[in-house]
């Protein structure tokens, strides 16, 4: 791909002629993309299976936090809620069986933006993570 990297203006004849040479063999391919998210938290409340018979989906809020410290000394923690969304059939079977409020949990997955209709019917932002893998912690029993 050639770079044009000079303060001049350039006539429409000019940039056709760059365009064309720099897509002379074809359109440009599609460029990688990334779209990771790994939460370390726990669980809000007990899962919910959502949806319809045909698009079952299940739902759960996944807490994670950050601490900090004031100028003072003083300590704080900042909270952050996350939905996680769960389509993956054998996902979601395990996640309603296994899965509980309280419990320590790793996501991993992607971050999706959307619209959902409230309880009133009017449309409202959404963020979610659409799982992928879900590791589930258990508490252990024998401590002292």
């Amino acid at each position: 791909m050639h770079l044009i990297t000079s303060t001049k203006m350039f006539t429409p004849s000019v940039v056709r002629n760059v365009v064309s040479r720099c897509f002379a063999n074809g359109p440009p391919k599609v460029e990688k993309t990334i779209n990771t998210v790994t939460l370390l938290g726990r669980v809000g409340a007990d899962p919910q299976l959502k949806g319809n018979k045909e698009h079952p989906v299940v739902t759960f809020s996944v807490a994670t936090h950050n601490n900090y410290k004031y100028e003072s000394g003083d300590w704080a923690q900042r909270t952050d809620w996350h939905r996680v969304v769960v389509f993956k059939p054998a996902l979601r079977e395990t996640v309603m069986e296994y899965l509980k409020k309280g419990q320590r949990t790793l996501i991993q997955g992607r971050i999706t933006y959307g619209e959902i209709t409230d309880q009133s019917g009017a449309q409202r932002p959404s963020t979610s993570i659409i799982a992928d893998d879900i590791v589930f912690f258990r508490e252990n029993q024998n401590q002292s």
